[in-house]
């Protein structure tokens, strides 16, 4: 097990380098001077502009400003944002709620989602069955800002259930509504994946032979069934919880939500460089280590398993 672990941490490295290597390039390869956009309308002057432009590294070659971005990065410094912040501080601020608001909604999909599907794998042809996978196609079927802002006009405009946006963003009450929409497409998804899953594993040699064998059938299922079952479902787990911080741009953007998706729109509006790449540094680092935890949930799932 440590060698495989050594193994993937080391292939993790071209990986990393590769894919924060094409972020940069996308970024600063785009047109227009995020320099000059910082004075808005107003004409700027040009001896500032190659001052600022010298001040971030911008007038060096773009591989070179990689080179010494990744430098920096690996020394824990995410450089500075047009306004002169560090991109650190910036993101100590934002992803501490973007976080809270991640593992809330991957909470419920995990729980909601997983239990949903056993119940709907057992109970396969029955009316709770056939209830279950017409509203999860309905929500697969609508888009999360839709979703979002029906949620929004419905729970805080109409029944005034709770407040229209989010006022505190570090308080978990309030975060709730938010995290069930974003983390609702997911939650579908998982449903129906543990549902396929289970009805798979029912016919299953291993099924019928432990029901031949007299186990009760609380271990039939809790064992045998659910850890079998649950092999493919963790994995499109261990890849959306990336995927529900980088996707919650909308629902933050919609509930106003003080998390890395306001940080990240707003730094794409106004071109804002490092903060792009810095936080999107971290996402990635996010997938890896979800990756790499989602292979070693496949020995305790599975024992025939197992890692050299």
């Amino acid at each position: 097990m440590g060698r495989f672990v050594a193994r993937r941490l080391l292939q993790m490295i071209p990986v990393f380098i590769g894919t924060t290597l094409l972020i940069f390039l996308m970024v600063y390869s785009l047109p227009g001077d995020p320099v000059k956009a910082l004075f808005g309308s107003k004409a700027a002057d040009p001896a500032t502009v190659e001052r600022l432009r010298h001040e971030f590294g911008l007038d060096k070659p773009l591989l070179e400003q990689y080179w010494n971005y990744l430098t920096g990065l690996f020394q824990g410094d995410f450089g500075k944002s047009f306004t002169g912040r560090p991109v650190a501080d910036l993101m100590a601020d934002a992803f501490p709620v973007t976080i809270r608001l991640a593992l809330l909604a991957f909470g419920i999909e995990l729980v909601l989602g997983i239990s949903l599907g056993m119940l709907t794998g057992l109970k396969r042809g029955k009316l709770v069955d056939q209830l279950v996978l017409v509203l999860t196609l309905i929500v697969v079927s609508i888009p999360v800002f839709v979703i979002g802002f029906l949620t929004q006009f419905a729970l805080g405009m109409k029944w005034k259930l709770i407040t229209p946006t989010v006022q505190d963003s570090m308080d978990v009450g309030q975060l709730m509504v938010p995290a069930a929409v974003l983390a609702a497409l997911s939650l579908a998804y998982v449903t129906r994946l543990t549902r396929t899953t289970v009805v798979e594993n029912l016919r299953a040699d291993f099924m019928r032979t432990a029901v031949a064998k007299g186990l009760p059938r609380r271990r039939v299922i809790g064992v045998h069934l659910m850890r079998n079952s649950l092999i493919p479902v963790v994995t499109f787990l261990g890849t959306d919880l990336g995927m529900l911080m980088g996707g919650a741009i909308v629902t933050e953007g919609i509930f106003n939500v003080q998390g890395v998706g306001n940080t990240l729109y707003r730094a794409i509006q106004t071109s804002e460089g490092p903060t792009v790449v810095g936080i999107v540094t971290v996402l990635v680092l996010v997938y890896l280590v979800s990756s790499l935890v989602v292979d070693l949930l496949y020995a305790v799932l599975d024992p025939r398993i197992r890692y050299a």
